[in-house]
C-alpha cells in the first residue's frame, strides 16, 4: 500500500499548477486524479488518504463534457467507503447548477437576482417578457461568465436567440435573469477555505463577464509596451467585513462546501445580491502579489489540507504541525 495522500480530483492541469506549487512547499504527498475518462471498480476500496474535489463547472469548454458526471461516480464510491472528502457531491451538484445554487441560497436567507430558467428559443424569450427594465441570459452550467449577456429589450434577446450566435448552454437550460446595476463597475467575491474566510477580492467587471482569476485564463494584450504590466482586474480586500460572511459560512457548511468563493453585487441602494457559488476556486498571483501575501489562496488550502490528512490517517505530518502553529 502507498503512503496516505492527498488525492485532487480535477480535468484541468493548467489549474493545478499553483496548488502543486504550495504541495512541493509543504512535503505534502499528493497524487493527481485527472477525471476528464476512466473506470472504478465499485467492487474495490480506495486508497487511504484525502480527496479533494476541483471539478469544474466549464470542463466541457476543455473537451471534458462528462467529466463532472464521472467525479459524481467517483465521490458516489469514496463516501460509500467513509473516506474524507473535501467538497464533495453536493458542491458538484451546486458547482454545475446555478438554479441549484439561487435554490440553496434563498433557502439559507440569501438574496440572489430573480432568475427565470428556461428550455427552449421561445421559452427564453417569453421568460425575458417578466422584466420591464435591462436584463442578462446565462448558462445554468457554465463557469467563468461564460455565456452572459446584457439586454435592454426582448427584440434584442429574439434577435440573438433566433440567429447564428447563440450559444446554448450544455446542459439545455438558459437563465434569464434581473440585471443589477451597480454604481461602481466591480464586484465582490469572497474566499473561504475549511469554511473560514481567507479575504475577499473586488473584481472590476468594466471589461465584460468572463472573470476567471487564474493565470491560465488571462489573454495578454497583443500590442502592450514591453515589460508593462497588465491592468489588475482583481484587488485583494484583506480583513473583509460584511454580515454576509457569517451567512455565507452557514450556507457552505449546511451544503458540505469548504473550499469555496462566493460572489456578489451591490445595487445603488447598497443591497447585495449574490449570484454565484464557485467551488473550484481559483486565486489571482497578481493581486495577491501587490497585497503582500504571495501564493496566500492556495498555501491556506494546501495547509487544511495537510491537517485532514494528518487528522484522517493519523499520520504526524510536519505541514500539519506547522500550519497548526501559525
Amino acid at each position: 500500500m502507498s503512503e496516505p495522500r492527498v488525492y485532487v480530483i480535477h480535468e484541468n492541469n493548467a489549474w493545478m499548477e499553483p496548488l502543486r506549487a504550495a504541495f512541493a512547499e509543504r512535503g505534502l504527498p499528493y497524487e493527481d486524479w485527472h477525471l476528464d475518462q476512466g473506470h472504478i471498480d465499485l467492487a474495490e476500496a480506495p486508497p487511504e488518504g484525502v480527496f479533494y474535489n476541483r471539478m469544474s463547472a466549464s470542463s466541457h469548454t476543455r473537451g471534458h463534457r462528462f467529466a463532472p458526471e464521472y467525479t459524481a461516480c467517483v465521490l458516489a464510491w469514496l463516501e460509500r467507503h467513509d473516506r474524507r472528502v473535501v467538497n464533495g457531491w453536493r458542491a458538484v451538484q451546486l458547482e454545475v447548477s446555478k438554479v441549484a445554487q439561487y435554490a440553496a441560497l434563498e433557502a439559507h436567507g440569501i438574496r440572489t437576482p430573480r432568475t427565470l430558467a428556461a428550455v427552449g428559443r421561445e421559452h427564453i424569450v417569453e421568460a425575458a417578457r417578466a422584466f420591464d427594465g435591462p436584463f442578462i441570459t446565462k448558462h445554468n452550467r457554465a463557469g467563468m461568465g461564460l455565456g452572459v449577456r446584457l439586454f435592454y429589450s426582448t427584440g434584442g434577446l429574439e434577435a440573438y436567440v433566433n440567429g447564428p450566435d447563440f450559444e446554448d448552454s450544455v446542459d439545455g437550460v438558459t437563465l434569464v435573469q434581473q440585471y443589477i446595476a451597480a454604481p461602481e463597475p466591480f464586484i465582490t467575491r469572497v474566499e473561504f477555505v475549511g469554511g473560514r474566510i481567507v479575504y475577499a477580492v473586488r473584481v472590476d467587471t468594466s471589461e465584460g463577464f468572463e472573470l476567471c482569476p487564474a493565470d491560465a485564463c488571462r489573454v495578454e494584450e497583443t500590442f502592450r509596451p514591453a515589460g508593462e504590466k497588465p491592468p489588475g482586474l482583481f484587488s485583494i480586500v484583506d480583513d473583509f467585513e460584511s454580515p454576509l460572511v457569517g451567512r455565507y459560512a452557514s450556507f457552505l457548511a449546511a451544503n458540505d462546501i469548504e473550499v469555496a468563493g462566493v460572489e456578489f453585487i451591490l445595487d445603488a441602494d447598497g443591497a447585495a445580491y449574490t449570484y454565484d457559488v464557485n467551488t473550484n476556486t481559483n486565486y489571482n498571483p497578481q493581486a495577491e502579489e501587490e497585497a503582500g501575501m504571495p501564493g496566500r489562496g492556495m498555501g491556506a488550502i494546501a495547509d487544511f489540507l495537510c491537517r485532514e490528512l494528518a487528522v484522517a490517517t493519523g499520520v504526524a505530518l510536519p505541514c500539519a504541525q506547522a500550519a497548526a502553529a501559525e
